[in-house]
């Protein structure tokens, strides 16, 4: 069958983020209130979003100005302006679905006003007020987790007990419980945390060395298939990372996941791997780590920060974060393609230009990476004192 785009596997990310919760059901100030005591509670975990409509005419004075609105009013397309505590974009762009998440990427929570904007997931207040709003929004309510009932009120109206599935089963609270609320959504958050995948990268052509990393031996069995067992005692599922003329052979034994981004060495590994599963995180190590050892790889994985873009490894022989063991997040995918868009295909400089979470490893020397035959010897050689 003709299939005239292609195949590609789907993000989880909805309107804005990941996990975004529109509020809705009560008059904005409340909804803006409840975000912000929410925002108050998560801000020292996590990377909370707010998405909100102003009813103030755009065409206001600002503050201390002679002169009326932004540069917008005057003929601009987009203005930025440095408040100093905050920067500021405003736009004259209609702006929807397909330009949200990437200004939300790395939000962890995306708190939405219900009442004006549509979420994945909906918090629906139960408030008199704004019952008949309320009535004509109800196609919105299209994945209910929570009801809040507003001071005075006690039962859910029938028109929502006829609309939503299920309800017998939703949590219910005040809408002043903000405790509740708060480890209500902090529970589903730690649940989305992203399963972990492993990626042995096992691509490169291996010019400096004359052979191929992956085949070399250290540990009783070639390298690839020794950090493939490592990997996959921590992940959900593990990968070798190649080149599409190495499938034939590497799938024989192993899961092989071959470059789709070509000519890109690791850059383009991870990519790939972002391509085939982009909703899992990706715990990525090269095949020229010879001493790298399990404990190393507990230490990383019970040090990662799902907040942050990635959790590294400072290495202090290079002064840099260590790109190629690393764990990347799936919000790093869109950063990656950013970068790339802008020629750079270094993962390293990836991590020095973001929000990652770096770590002192307990052994640096396990960085100590094999690229030349004399690098080779010498690991060798070290290799063999230990095994005393």
């Amino acid at each position: 069958m003709h299939q005239k785009h292609a195949k590609l596997s789907l993000s989880n990310v909805g309107n804005f983020g990941r996990n975004e919760w529109a509020v809705l059901g009560t008059p904005c100030g409340n909804i803006k209130k409840l975000a912000f005591q929410l925002t108050e509670i998560f801000s020292a975990s996590w990377k909370v979003g707010y998405v909100d409509a102003d009813h103030q005419n755009a065409d206001a004075k600002p503050e201390g100005s002679n002169l009326r609105g932004s540069a917008l009013k005057h003929g601009a397309a987009l203005a930025f302006t440095d408040k100093i505590a905050f920067g500021r974009f405003d736009s004259k762009a209609k702006l929807d679905a397909h330009h949200y998440p990437p200004l939300f990427n790395e939000m962890d929570l995306v708190l939405v006003n219900g009442n004006h904007f549509k979420a994945k997931r909906q918090i629906v207040v139960v408030d008199p007020k704004k019952a008949e709003s309320l009535k004509r929004k109800l196609d919105r309510l299209t994945d209910v987790q929570l009801i809040l009932l507003v001071e005075g009120v006690q039962k859910i109206p029938a028109f929502l007990k006829e609309h939503i599935r299920d309800i017998s089963s939703i949590p219910v609270f005040k809408i002043d419980e903000v405790e509740k609320i708060a480890a209500f959504l902090n529970q589903k958050l730690q649940a989305a945390i992203p399963p972990l995948n492993g990626l042995a990268l096992a691509g490169g052509k291996s010019l400096r060395m004359g052979k191929d990393k992956g085949l070399l031996n250290y540990h009783g069995k070639p390298q690839r298939d020794f950090l493939f067992e490592s990997m996959s005692k921590f992940c959900e599922e593990t990968f070798i990372s190649c080149r599409p003329d190495q499938v034939a052979e590497i799938s024989k034994t192993h899961p092989a996941l071959p470059d789709s981004f070509l000519d890109l060495g690791p850059f383009g590994a991870i990519l790939s791997a972002f391509r085939e599963q982009p909703n899992k995180a990706w715990l990525v190590i090269a095949c020229d780590l010879p001493l790298l050892e399990g404990e190393t790889l507990k230490f990383l994985i019970e040090n990662r920060n799902p907040s942050s873009v990635a959790t590294a490894f400072y290495n202090p022989a290079t002064g840099f974060p260590e790109p190629l063991i690393t764990i990347w997040e799936p919000k790093s995918y869109l950063l990656l393609l950013q970068f790339l868009v802008r020629t750079y295909s270094c993962p390293r400089k990836v991590l020095i230009n973001s929000n990652i979470q770096l770590l002192n490893t307990p052994n640096p020397a396990v960085l100590k990476n094999v690229n030349k035959p004399e690098e080779l010897e010498e690991i060798r050689e070290i290799l063999k004192l230990k095994a005393r």
